[in-house]
């Protein structure tokens, strides 16, 4: 009897070859091994590289305090926790961190997560039910969406930062069901900031909630870098407020902070928290050091938005469009699939990392690239940065 059998798996991975031609055209910018410290300066095949591709803000991942603190973390308690939160895997400094992540931001309590995604995945699908609605900013983080698919409730999108379409769809829903709104406080890729309070007071008059993602936001804007809630001092008004410890804070893991009964529920419902094992002793203790630092040391934020205004205006002067930045994330938009890896590899060479933005991420008339700052670049090395990429960009007919 003829075998006719066919490994479909392969099939389709096989046809994908979307990769190959980038590499083969000699403009493959991913998966770029580093060999150092995640610092303004990198190693990357054995040359310095100056890093403007890193979402550590504050510039702390090298900090002699941070990696001290977590060196003595693993002295005590070991490696990892060996289980999840749920069962054997809490250790007190766990809950020291929650104690004071939820004072830090401004709420009652908080609950950890071992990455800043599966803390979006652990709140929205837990407080959505069947016949819930969770509303999306169109161009909310990836963990968001996945994490809206995980729920049983109806999800609905409108237009970027757009009241008028918020409105729109919040009056297509039923009155008495939970209206969840959940945003980027700053967008990881356009560098806007969301406009919080036209959102609290649609949210008030729909009696709808809201959450917001604090990724991108903590340690970078608010009071001692509180976030996006205590910039527009409507703390009080937001319900759950998530962050992240892999961008200001210096380490891997998320969290969720609210009023004590939401947090409670979460804490016992939350799937990808009592399913995952929790975060490892150095990851905590970096969190603790790289807090006392942010609340201790304002200047680091200070010179973070000196360098940003600098910048912002540097790339404008020369031609760029940035969109709507406001923060130390500038997009630099190139419009052009190609042109932006090229870019990309060019500045490489130069001695610059970057990030690309391409399709299908984005749609190819908006392709970029993600220039971010950090608190401890020197005004040195953002000249050399926005001299070498004004250069190229000529070069390229960017700008």
């Amino acid at each position: 009897m003829e075998n006719n059998y066919v490994n479909l798996l392969r099939e389709k991975t096989s046809k994908y070859n979307e990769p190959d031609k980038i590499k083969a055209a000699g403009f493959y910018p991913f998966f770029r091994p580093i060999a150092s410290e995640q610092d303004t300066e990198v190693y990357i095949n054995g040359k310095k590289v100056i890093m403007f591709g890193s979402n550590s803000y504050m510039g702390l991942t090298s900090h002699p305090k941070v990696k001290e603190a977590a060196i003595k973390a693993v002295e005590k308690y070991g490696t990892g926790c060996a289980g999840s939160r749920y069962l054997n895997g809490t250790l007190d400094i766990h809950v020291e961190l929650e104690n004071k992540l939820a004072e830090y931001v401004g709420k009652d309590n908080a609950i950890i997560y071992s990455t800043g995604f599966q803390s979006n995945l652990g709140a929205i699908p837990t407080v959505i039910g069947r016949n819930d609605y969770i509303i999306l900013d169109e161009l909310d983080h990836a963990s968001i969406i996945e994490g809206s698919r995980l729920a049983f409730g109806k999800t609905i999108k409108y237009r970027h930062n757009d009241p008028c379409s918020l409105e729109k769809v919040l009056q297509r829903c039923e009155s008495d069901r939970i209206k969840l709104i959940v945003v980027d406080g700053i967008f990881s890729m356009e560098g806007d900031i969301v406009n919080l309070p036209e959102i609290v007071s649609l949210a008030e008059k729909y009696n709808a909630n809201i959450m917001v993602d604090d990724a991108h936001s903590l340690g970078v804007i608010g009071e001692h870098g509180c976030g996006v809630s205590s910039h527009f001092g409507l703390t009080d008004k937001v319900d759950i407020i998530m962050g992240t410890f892999s961008k200001s804070l210096a380490s891997l893991g998320g969290f969720l902070a609210a009023d004590e009964r939401t947090i409670n529920f979460i804490k016992h419902q939350s799937r990808s928290l009592i399913f995952s094992a929790s975060m490892t002793p150095a990851a905590t203790a970096s969190v603790l050091a790289a807090l006392e630092i942010i609340k201790n040391e304002p200047d680091r934020i200070e010179n973070l938005w000196k360098l940003t205004h600098y910048c912002k205006k540097s790339f404008n002067d020369a031609g760029f469009d940035t969109g709507r930045s406001e923060t130390p994330i500038i997009p630099l938009i190139i419009r052009n699939n190609q042109k932006t890896f090229q870019f990309t590899v060019r500045l490489l060479d130069e001695g610059l990392f970057v990030n690309p933005v391409v399709s299908p991420a984005v749609s190819e008339d908006m392709t970029l690239i993600r220039f971010s700052l950090m608190a401890t670049h020197t005004m040195e090395q953002v000249n050399f940065a926005i001299d070498k990429i004004v250069r190229i960009a000529k070069e390229l007919d960017i700008i």
